[in-house]
């Protein structure tokens, strides 16, 4: 067996491949590449003139490929200006980037990698990757060290496509139920077109994760670790939709996703496997939180939130983990009946409302699940006084991953003399947005909340950037650039954790110190657990 450090490395690069390879290829095909290589160094600026690109996501872009190491990367937040340079790894990794093409042409030219089945089309056209893939895509492997490392970077960016987007098929399909997992099993018993099928569990038997005997397969130990872990994959790999318009995202329209018709889906995410995602790897912090849920309806009852508002609700696992706690393990569990509590789930997403009220109805939890904007909490306020005689002030407002989410909005004030601290490339529609913009509309978002969260606080779980340094010198160890990506490319704000607090502390709102947490507990961390009080 592998050992599990390596085995969440794997998961970790293979996510960094699902972002890094369509933006590789298309900064290849249009001669960036090129350019930086004859250039040195050279500003976002210049490369966005050069090459009449969409300026905010050429700046994610650029920045991503230094979160891998392969270039340098600086923001200058007096400024403004953004600067790339060439390093000892640019030359010889950009020459390995034609090995992405395949997974990248497959990606935009079928939905191969983008639907939620897998059918024997979509094998009959992974089967020439995978064989690829088993000779190592044509690679000999250097004998210097630093250029083999490079190497075998690309390499699981690759496996990365052709693992990740059918281990979320399979889990969202229920494979990875515990009848399969424990037992032996043929391709017959799960699939319609055994055979075709039985391509794909060759390929992961290749990779360890099955032992095969006579067309009967059965998970190994390695094989276990990521069928348990295929949730990990799935937001990921969601935004793989989005990945497919990379061409225009960088040189075209920026606004192709974008500009639906009325009623129209959302075309740049698959909703429904970003909340399956979701669910599966926001439920890892869900235990966090528990002490502070308790703490606060421990308390004499007059003293306590008269419910909870999660807003952004998602699948709804969030209110029904929050509701499970209270009646199990607090006073108020105890006095429901004559204290009712008022749960409420909000979201943007109609598709989002739609699972939350199917989950809470089967769980037979009461709810209100209603329509809202993280953005307009006023509206959000309203609502509930009038329709349902709720006062969001006496709730204790929740949120996990949401304020990053916001849609855009230029700031009404700018701070005097502010000079960002953050590291991170912002964009709204393809515009670059600074990132004293970015802090500046943070600190107006926190002011319209801060009004109905003095009294019990807002609990978030939040999201965040990691300066690409950081990134490049801890790979296989951080999920930054697969996080960077969807959401820089998606117009979402993710700030350092620093960042967070230095605004929210301009708008009169601070974390419990004794409540804060990240994760990892490390200068690269990505998630953060607060409990912002006034």
């Amino acid at each position: 067996m592998i050992p599990t450090t390596k085995l969440r490395e794997s998961i970790f690069r293979h996510l960094d491949g699902i972002t890094i390879a369509p933006v590789a290829i298309n900064l290849k095909d249009k001669g960036v590449l090129d350019y930086l290589l004859k250039e040195k160094k050279t500003t976002l600026a210049e490369v966005t003139s050069q090459f009449k690109a969409n300026e905010g996501y050429m700046n994610v872009a650029l920045r991503l490929l230094a979160s891998q190491g392969f270039l340098e990367y600086h923001v200058d937040n007096e400024t403004n200006a953004v600067t790339v340079a060439a390093n000892s790894k640019t030359e010889y990794a950009f020459s390995l980037f034609p090995l992405y093409k395949d997974v990248v042409t497959l990606l935009n030219t079928t939905d191969v990698f983008t639907s939620n089945t897998i059918t024997a089309e979509s094998i009959e056209k992974l089967q020439p990757l995978f064989q690829h893939y088993e000779k190592n895509c044509g690679i000999t492997f250097e004998t210097d060290e630093s250029l083999k490392a490079i190497q075998e970077q690309i390499l699981m960016h690759i496996e990365g496509y052709l693992v990740a987007p059918l281990i979320v098929s399979l889990g969202m399909s229920g494979m990875f139920h515990k009848y399969f997992m424990e037992t032996s099993f043929r391709a017959e018993e799960f699939h319609k077109e055994p055979e075709a099928f039985a391509v794909m569990l060759n390929f992961f038997t290749y990779l360890g994760w099955f032992t095969e005997k006579k067309g009967t397969y059965q998970f190994t130990e390695d094989g276990l670790f990521f069928a348990k872990r295929a949730s990990a994959y799935g937001v990921t790999v969601s935004y793989l939709p989005m990945f497919k318009h990379m061409e225009s995202l960088l040189f075209g329209n920026p606004n192709e996703m974008r500009d639906l018709a009325p009623n129209q889906d959302e075309i740049h995410v698959n909703r429904e496997m970003n909340v399956w995602g979701s669910g599966g790897a926001h439920a890892t912090y869900f235990k966090v939180i528990d002490d502070i849920i308790i703490e606060l309806f421990n308390k004499p009852i007059h003293e306590q939130p008269k419910g909870i508002l999660d807003m952004g609700c998602g699948n709804g696992a969030f209110l029904e983990h929050i509701f499970n706690v209270i009646e199990r393990q607090t006073l108020r569990g105890k006095f429901l009946d004559a204290h009712p509590l008022f749960l409420v789930g909000a979201d943007y997403n109609q598709a989002a409302l739609k699972v939350t009220r199917a989950n809470l109805i089967k769980a037979d939890i009461w709810a209100k699940v209603i329509w809202g904007d993280i953005g307009n909490p006023d509206g959000l306020a309203q609502d509930l006084e009038e329709n349902y005689n709720i006062d969001l002030k006496d709730l204790l407002n929740v949120r996990t991953f949401l304020d990053h989410n916001r849609i855009w909005e230029e700031p009404k004030t700018r701070t005097p003399g502010r000079v960002s601290t953050s590291t991170g490339a912002f964009a709204n529609r393809g515009k670059h947005l600074t990132n004293n913009e970015v802090e500046d509309n943070l600190l107006e978002h926190f002011k319209k909340w801060s009004p109905y969260v003095q009294k019990f606080g807002l609990l978030m779980i939040e999201l965040h950037t990691v300066a690409p340094e950081l990134t490049a010198a801890n790979l296989g160890s951080t999920a930054a650039t697969a996080y960077d990506a969807t959401h820089g490319f998606s117009d979402q704000y993710i700030v350092e954790i620093d960042v967070m607090h230095k605004v929210a502390a301009e708008a009169g709102l601070f974390p419990d110190m004794q409540y804060f947490k990240k994760y990892p507990h490390t200068d690269y961390a990505t998630v953060s657990i607060n409990l912002l009080r006034g």
